[in-house]
């Protein structure tokens, strides 16, 4: 414990720094929390694809999509997120998992999902970087 008082003594700008770190960490989930819904992760993704019969909507760049996805996914990037309506519109009874490369854009996809009727849409936290990292499978196939 003397040792931790000393550095907090002797490096006060990174211990300030370590807290201002974690506030905005904090903070960053509380706000894709209320800003949409509950995030999945990858794991409880595949949980509510086998259960549920869920699907995946990659919100990507299309070049990025192409590189690999989910397998399964629809590729339908945020950008031209409308031009896809005919398409989401035939999966609106099924639960939607929306991802992006990191989880900071899906989960404004999910609140345009929810703002046109789809009741059961999630963001997966970290994206398909986090999907990687837990060993998931990828494909780099058109569905």
């Amino acid at each position: 414990m003397e040792e931790l008082l000393a550095f907090v003594a002797r490096h006060p700008v990174l211990f300030g720094l370590l807290g201002v770190v974690s506030a905005l960490i904090v903070a960053n989930e509380l706000y894709g929390t209320l800003r949409g819904g509950r995030r999945l992760s990858p794991t409880e993704a595949v949980r509510l694809s086998n259960d549920r019969d869920a699907r995946f909507v990659d919100v990507r760049p299309l070049a990025d999509y192409k590189r690999g996805h989910v397998i399964g996914a629809i590729s339908a990037p945020a950008s031209k997120i409308a031009e896809r309506n005919k398409e989401l519109d035939k999966l609106q009874s099924k639960p939607l998992v929306v991802y992006c490369a990191l989880g900071a854009s899906a989960p404004s996809v999910v609140d345009k999902l929810r703002k046109r009727g789809f009741a059961e849409v999630y963001a997966m936290r970290g994206g398909i970087n986090a999907w990687q990292n837990a060993g998931l499978p990828i494909s780099n196939k058109s569905s």
